[in-house]
């Protein structure tokens, strides 16, 4: 059916323009199914945008569904806005081998709402020894990554970028040095990980971007950073761009909010890595505005509720943040003046696709941006219940994501 949206702004040629939106719709959800026309005037003065792409996302399945699947997880992600997220491979069984991935291919293709893309491991069973076979895998994957654990070994990752520049496929780095970390490892079932939060020092993440940049240059090979979170990888990442590096990067709303005056001892609080100074927060929002932070994606790692009721110091590494993302950015981004809501639209939307070459369709979200919500996570959708943005106070609210013709979020009262 033909949909026509009245009195709306809608985002066409990296700018927005006022007046009536159309179009196709293959399955409808249960407001619409009951018009008894195509035409919906109860969106006056909403915004469409491009639905949104996250390049960083943990849906835990196979292997870990207690904390999230693939279904809830995707519902989550239409209701924050999203028509394509980028699945991180730390799972069981990784996604090391054709067979592997083909697993959490299967799970997708059955369950998932909107487009998943799954990432391959760099190294085999993500233990940072031995490559993967990224030949066989690289017809099926979004792109490489150890996501949760940082290569340590510079001549394996010189390798890895060897190939993946032969595959012409793009290396994402969790940058984590191990040496330079305090406090010790517990396992959470997943992968080892720190059990003192302070103990994350800015130079274990900015001290593997410095040597990765010059293994990028070296090698010609795509290079994406994650989760940045100091000034050091900030100026990095500037220069090397300056100097040809063919380099991207992305931070999370959280960084982008809080300053580590703003921790509670609680485990929503709880992220690898940490939040930082504010003297890094401003870093990271100079870099949004400059172009040096390409893009924001959320790290959503949903635990369980035992796994993250145990303080600040013994919970488990991760926050959910995909249902509020949009809203966090406009509320403490756009109407604080910091960015405009074009250049919002570029880091969640437009960006992550074009770099990591993903069609942009004619996938919608439409937002009412004059509503205020508190965030409440007993409404969430995902499994996922604890985030650092409980109880605050934003501004946007999803009324409706479409995703290849269908309307796969839907709340218009």
């Amino acid at each position: 059916m033909k949909l026509t949206l009245q009195n709306v702004n809608y985002f066409k040629d990296s700018s927005f323009q006022f007046g009536n939106y159309s179009l196709d719709i293959s399955e409808a959800g249960p407001f619409f199914s009951k018009l008894d026309s195509g035409i919906v005037s109860k969106f006056n003065n909403c915004f469409i945008f491009p639905a949104f792409c996250d390049v960083h996302v943990h849906l835990r399945e196979p292997g870990f569904s207690y904390k999230e699947t693939i279904k809830t997880g995707t519902l989550a992600s239409a209701r924050g806005g999203y028509a394509d997220v980028c699945s991180m491979p730390n799972l069981k069984p990784v996604p090391d081998s054709l067979e592997n991935i083909t697993v959490q291919q299967d799970i997708i293709d059955k369950d998932a709402v909107i487009r998943v893309h799954p990432y391959a491991s760099i190294t085999k069973n993500q233990e940072g020894k031995e490559l993967c076979d990224f030949e066989s895998l690289k017809d099926n994957c979004f792109a490489f990554s150890d996501d949760g654990k940082g290569i340590q070994s510079p001549e394996l990752m010189e390798k890895a970028m060897i190939k993946a520049k032969q595959l012409d496929k793009i290396i994402v780095a969790h940058c984590e040095d191990n040496s330079l970390l305090k406090g010790g490892y517990i396992h959470d079932g997943e992968y080892a990980k720190l059990n003192n939060h302070k103990g994350i020092c800015s130079e274990s993440e900015w001290g593997p971007i410095k040597r990765d940049i010059a293994l990028a240059k070296k090698t010609g090979c795509k290079y994406h950073v994650c989760h940045i979170s100091c000034k050091e990888s900030v100026e990095l990442i500037r220069q090397a761009k300056k100097d040809g590096v063919d380099i991207t990067c992305e931070t999370a709303p959280h960084y982008l909010v809080f300053n580590d005056m703003d921790l509670k001892d609680e485990g929503r609080f709880k992220m690898n890595p940490p939040i930082r100074s504010e003297e890094d927060r401003l870093a990271l929002i100079e870099g949004i505005c400059d172009g040096t932070i390409d893009m924001i994606a959320t790290d959503h790692a949903p635990h369980s509720e035992e796994e993250k009721t145990r303080g600040l110091k013994n919970s488990f590494m991760g926050v959910v943040g995909i249902e509020t993302a949009f809203s966090v950015m406009y509320t403490y981004l756009v109407k604080t003046k910091i960015i405009t809501l074009e250049k919002l639209i570029e880091l969640m939307s437009i960006n992550p696709r074009k770099r990591f070459g993903l069609p942009l369709n004619d996938d919608i979200c439409v937002f009412d941006l004059n509503t205020e919500y508190n965030v409440d996570p007993k409404e969430f959708l995902s499994m996922g219940k604890f985030t650092p943005f409980e109880g605050h106070k934003l501004y946007g609210v999803n009324k409706m994501t479409v995703c290849d013709g269908k309307i796969v979020y839907e709340s218009v009262f």
